[in-house]
């Protein structure tokens, strides 16, 4: 039997991955919370790099918004440890 991953995969840091491939120069180094060297984006720079795509905060747009919203994106996207391990003598058929 194949053994479990009991970590998944960083997200944010494969996006972050994805976006140094296709747009290095908006890339930065800067200090995290623990004092360690990582990529940090610069969204200005970004935002000139897709000036033609950027939506403008002022432009009226439909939204699907709630109470809550932002933390539960930013916890969806952090690396999870649990994980549901399959038990062959008690499942059902």
């Amino acid at each position: 039997m194949e053994k479990l991953k009991l970590m998944t995969e960083d997200l944010v840091q494969e996006n972050i991955e994805k976006l140094a491939e296709i747009f290095p120069g908006v890339f930065t180094e800067a200090r995290d919370v623990k004092g360690d060297l990582v990529k940090a984006v610069d969204f200005e720079l970004l935002k000139q790099e897709l000036s033609d795509l950027v939506m403008d905060r002022d432009r009226e747009r439909y939204q699907l918004t709630w109470p809550g919203k932002k933390e539960a994106v930013l916890m969806a996207n952090l690396p999870k440890n649990k994980t549901l391990r399959p038990v062959k003598e008690e499942s059902v058929d």
